[in-house]
C-alpha cells in the first residue's frame, strides 16, 4: 500500500506500521510530500514520525481507533456494501432540513442508535438530516466543534462504518444527509498538524487563536487539504451536502478566495457522480457574495443560514432584547416583515450590537429564497444560552406560540431547517457540554463558560458545568415526550406544516419579491400572502381580527378552530394563534 504525508519542514519522515519502521522518500515531484510502500490492509495501524521525533496520526487520518492521539488505522473505502444502491440525490431547492447531534439524538450516542430513529423523521416530512460535527475530539461527549483530523470520524460514535450505515439506512428511508464540517480552526487537544507543516499562520487570528492558513506561504497545500477532505465526505460516504461553520472566519486575501474553490470542486464532483450536491455556509457578514454564483462574480455557494430571520422571530416570541436582540426587538414583527421580504434585516442598517453598519442588500431577482436557511431553533441558539434553554421552556406558557413559530419557519420562502426535538416541543435542554481529558484544559473550559455569562448577569452556580457527565445526559432527547400531550400535539402540527409545504407549490416557490406582508405591531398579528397561500399568525393575547382580502378562502390548517373570512374579508384569529389558507 502506498503511504504519502506532506511535512514540508522535516528532515526526515519514517513511517511506523502494523509495528514495522521504514523511511519514506522526498516525492520528486510534488515539494515536501514523503512517500513510500509498506504492507497495509483495513484496520492496519500506522503513524508518521518526523526527524526521529514521536510518532504522529496521519494528517489526513481516515480513522482514529485509539483517539485523536493514538495510531491512525487504513480504511478500505471499497469493502463497504452500500445497501441504498445507487442514491441519486436529493437537492436543497424544495428541502426542510432537520440538525441533529448524533451523541445527544439518543441516550445510547451513536450512529446505529440514532438510525433506528430514522424512520420518526421520514414520516415528518423532513428531506434531509443535517448531522452537527463527527471528526475526532478528545473524550466521548461533545459539541464536535473542537474537533481534529478532519478526514476521520469519532470512533465513540461508531467510526466511518457507523456513519455508512447512518448514510445508508437515510437513503433507504429517501433522507439526505448534510455533514457540519469546521474549517476554520481545528480544537485545542490532539491537534498535531502544527508538526507537519504551515498548517496555520500568525498572519491572521481567530476568536480560537491561529487562523488556518489560507493565503500565506505553503497555502496552496492546506487549501487542497481542506477541499480533499470535504470532497471526500461526498464522495467516500455519499453525503449530499456540507454545512459550512463560521466561514466569516476564514481569512483568505488571495484573489480567489478558498470557498470559491470550494464551491468549484464540489460542482465539479456533483457533475462528475451525476448527483445533486450542495455547501451551506454559516456566516453573520449578511452578503450576497457569498451564495452568488461564481459566473456572477459570487462565491458560489448554495445557501447560507439567515440569523436574521431567527432573531426576529425570537424577538417577537420571546420578548428578548439584550445582546444582538436589541435591533430586532424595537419593532419585532416589522423584522419579521422585512426578513421575509428582503432576506437580511441588516442589509446596510445601523447594527447597534456591532456599533456600525452592517450587511448589503440582497437582489431578489437574482437571488433564490431557498437560498436563505430559516429557523426559529439552532444548536447555537439554544446551546449558547447559559442553561440551554429551548423556546418550549421560553415559551412553555403557551404551545399556541410554539405553533405560530413552526408555522412561520415552515412556510416562510426560505429553505426551513428544524433543530432535534423541536418538532414535539421538547423539554429537555440542550447545555454545551465537553468531555477533555486534559485536566487544564476542561478547568480553563469550566472557568471560561462561566465568567462569559457572569459577565451578562448569570451566577456561576446557574451555568451548567460542562463537564460534568449529567450536563450531557440532560440534554439527551427524551423519546417518550412525543406520546404524551400537548407534545403529540405540537408533533401533529409540525406534520401537517411540512405536507403543507409539499403539498402547495406557492410555498416552495422561490421568489422573494413576490411576497406580500402586513401587520400590526401594536395588536401583534402578522399575516403574509405567497401566491394564494396566505399565513396570519396572532402573537398577541386576545383575539384578532386580521384583514385577508374580500376573495373566498379555504382553512388549510389552524393551531386553533377558525372560520374563514366572511364578505368583510377579516379572519377572526384567537390569541397565541395561527392558521394557513388558500384563496379561490
Amino acid at each position: 500500500m502506498q503511504f504519502e504525508v506532506w511535512a514540508p519542514q522535516a528532515d526526515r519522515v519514517t513511517l511506523q506500521c502494523d509495528g514495522v519502521t521504514r523511511a519514506l522518500e522526498r516525492d520528486p515531484e510534488r515539494a515536501g510530500w514523503w512517500t513510500g510502500e509498506a504492507e497495509a490492509s483495513d484496520g492496519s495501524r500506522y503513524g508518521f514520525s518526523l526527524d526521529d521525533g514521536p510518532v504522529l496520526p496521519d494528517p489526513r487520518s481516515r480513522r482514529q481507533p485509539d483517539g485523536p492521539d493514538g495510531l491512525s488505522a487504513v480504511v478500505e473505502h471499497g469493502r463497504y456494501a452500500w445497501r441504498s444502491g445507487a442514491w441519486a440525490g436529493r437537492p436543497l431547492s424544495g428541502a426542510v432540513l432537520y440538525e441533529l447531534h448524533i451523541g445527544t439524538f439518543t441516550r445510547e450516542g451513536t450512529f446505529d442508535a440514532a438510525a433506528e430513529r430514522l424512520e420518526h423523521l421520514a414520516e415528518l416530512g423532513v428531506t434531509h438530516v443535517e448531522l452537527m460535527p463527527v471528526c475526532p475530539f478528545p473524550g466521548r461527549h461533545g459539541w464536535g466543534y473542537d474537533g481534529v483530523s478532519p478526514w476521520a470520524v469519532h470512533e465513540p460514535y461508531g467510526g466511518p462504518e457507523g456513519l455508512k450505515r447512518f448514510v445508508d439506512r437515510a437513503h433507504e428511508q429517501g433522507l439526505g444527509v448534510v455533514l457540519d464540517v469546521v474549517h476554520n480552526h481545528l480544537g485545542p487537544s490532539g491537534n498535531h498538524l502544527p508538526r507537519f507543516g504551515p498548517y496555520f499562520t500568525d498572519t491572521h487570528h481567530t476568536p480560537w487563536g491561529a487562523a488556518v492558513n489560507l493565503d500565506a506561504p505553503g497555502s496552496d497545500e492546506v487549501r487542497a487539504y481542506l477541499i480533499g477532505s470535504a470532497l471526500a465526505w461526498l464522495r467516500d460516504y455519499r453525503i449530499d451536502g456540507l454545512r459550512l461553520d463560521a466561514v466569516h472566519a476564514l481569512v483568505d486575501t488571495r484573489a480567489c478566495h478558498f470557498l470559491e474553490e470550494l464551491s468549484a470542486a464540489v460542482d465539479a464532483l456533483s457533475a462528475q457522480l451525476g448527483r445533486p450536491l450542495f455547501l451551506i455556509a454559516e456566516s453573520d457578514l449578511n452578503d450576497p457574495r457569498l451564495i452568488t454564483p461564481r459566473a456572477q462574480n459570487g462565491l458560489g455557494l448554495h445557501a447560507q443560514w439567515n440569523d436574521d430571520f431567527h432573531h426576529a422571530l425570537h424577538a417577537a416570541l420571546t420578548g428578548e432584547s439584550q445582546g444582538y436582540y436589541a435591533d430586532f426587538a424595537r419593532a419585532p414583527l416589522a423584522a419579521v416583515a422585512k426578513t421575509l421580504t428582503h432576506g437580511y434585516f441588516h442589509d446596510g442598517t445601523y447594527s447597534s450590537f456591532r456599533g456600525r453598519r452592517h450587511g448589503r442588500p440582497l437582489d431578489r431577482t437574482r437571488v433564490a429564497g431557498h437560498r436563505l436557511i430559516g429557523y426559529s431553533q439552532t444548536h447555537d441558539q439554544i446551546g449558547n444560552r447559559a442553561r440551554g434553554d429551548r423556546l418550549s421552556t421560553l415559551l412553555a406558557h403557551s404551545p399556541g406560540l410554539l405553533a405560530c413559530a413552526a408555522a412561520l419557519t415552515l412556510t416562510a420562502p426560505f429553505t426551513p431547517m428544524l433543530f432535534m426535538g423541536e418538532e414535539w416541543a421538547a423539554t429537555t435542554p440542550w447545555q454545551y457540554f465537553t468531555d477533555h481529558t486534559d485536566p487544564e484544559l476542561a478547568e480553563a473550559v469550566r472557568r471560561g463558560r462561566r465568567r462569559e455569562f457572569a459577565e451578562h448577569g448569570w451566577a456561576a452556580e446557574e451555568v451548567p458545568d460542562p463537564q460534568d457527565p449529567a450536563t450531557r445526559d440532560r440534554s439527551c432527547l427524551d423519546w417518550s415526550e412525543p406520546q404524551r400531550e400537548p407534545h403529540r400535539r405540537v408533533l401533529a402540527w409540525y406534520r401537517r406544516l411540512i405536507a403543507l409545504r409539499r403539498e402547495q407549490p406557492d410555498l416552495t416557490d422561490p421568489d422573494l419579491a413576490d411576497i406580500k406582508v402586513a401587520f400590526d405591531e401594536d395588536a401583534r398579528w402578522l399575516a403574509f400572502r405567497r401566491g394564494d397561500v396566505l399565513v396570519a399568525v396572532n402573537l398577541g393575547e386576545k383575539a384578532a381580527a386580521i384583514p385577508l382580502g374580500a376573495r373566498p378562502a379555504e382553512v388549510l390548517a389552524a393551531w386553533d378552530p377558525v372560520t374563514p373570512p366572511g364578505p368583510d374579508g377579516l379572519l377572526h384569529v384567537p390569541g397565541h394563534s395561527c392558521a394557513v389558507l388558500m384563496q379561490q
